[in-house]
């Protein structure tokens, strides 16, 4: 089975209605040149508000039932026929969570998932706004292909990305919001952060689709810069499409999944996982007692 997937970047501002408006335009033009699965980045309905800390920001969140950016695209989904995974800021009772609901092409929400891994650094204050996800590492089926998705963070760690794979997950997709880092300005991490999904790709056979944003946002003295750099890999960890740091872009790639499968079968790195041997994983200081038993 063929399926073309996009990325998308774009810049956000505190015109709420024209940051709907531009990510919309932008799945529409995903959709003219074919795409059925369009990611859209991090947090795209507002600035990214972890810059800092201000209570107010909690305002933002809304319930996954009845939320309407979801209804909104949802029914963009519907017309188009197209797989949407969007991000949002999803209030759950007392809790908050960094969210996607994955809509499927007939306009129902087919999976919902929960970022697991909360950073905090300086101008990422996500652990004031966000309680650890509770959904585990999924695999979600769609019209066009099972989907593994998390959210920004999450791209760091090879656990998340195997474990969507041992799900079933087909392609990967990662949702992000990565920048300039307020006090270490010579840094850049766009590289080592394209490198290690990359990784990923390579590691689970598989590709990855990750979308940044671009444009640089203020509050008070803080200012980042995201670099986008959006991308798309094959399942060898191929880089096929890239956007630059500062356009709002779409980018397309079409995979044979059936062919990947193949593959990934053939290539044998889940046929040899020795799962006996990694119970140091389970723990924080790596510690596993002789016999293989967690201490």
């Amino acid at each position: 089975m063929n399926v073309t997937v996009a990325c998308t970047q774009m810049a956000c501002s505190w015109d709420l209605a024209e940051n709907l408006d531009r990510a919309e335009r932008l799945v529409k033009e995903a959709a003219d040149q074919g795409a059925q699965i369009v990611l859209l980045q991090e947090l795209f309905a507002t600035p990214y508000f972890c810059i800092d800390v201000q209570e107010r920001h909690f305002d933002l969140a809304q319930p996954l039932q009845g939320n309407p950016l979801i209804e909104r695209f949802q029914k963009f989904a519907q017309a188009h026929e197209l797989v949407l995974p969007i991000s949002f800021f999803e209030r759950a009772g007392p809790a908050y969570y960094n969210a996607v609901a994955i809509i499927d092409a007939d306009g129902r929400i087919a999976g919902h998932y929960r970022k697991s891994h909360i950073p905090q650094f300086p101008a990422y204050e996500e652990k004031y706004y966000f309680s650890p996800g509770d959904t585990g590492f999924l695999a979600t089926d769609t019209r066009y292909g099972r989907l593994g998705v998390a959210i920004c963070w999450d791209q760091w760690f090879p656990e998340a990305a195997r474990a969507m794979a041992l799900a079933g997950a087909e392609i990967l997709f990662y949702p992000t919001a990565i920048g300039s880092e307020v006090f270490q300005p010579d840094l850049d991490s766009r590289d080592h952060w394209q490198n290690v999904m990359r990784g990923h790709a390579a590691a689970n056979v598989m590709p990855v689709v990750a979308s940044n944003r671009v444009g640089t946002e203020r509050s008070g003295e803080i200012k980042m810069t995201f670099y986008g750099s959006s991308f798309i890999t094959d399942h060898l960890g191929n880089a096929l499409v890239t956007a630059d740091r500062d356009s709002a872009t779409v980018l397309t790639a079409t995979f044979d999944l059936a062919a990947v499968r193949e593959y990934r079968r053939s290539w044998g790195v889940f046929r040899d996982r020795r799962p006996d041997l990694y119970g140091s994983l389970l723990t924080l200081d790596g510690t596993q007692r002789a016999d293989g038993r967690v201490r």
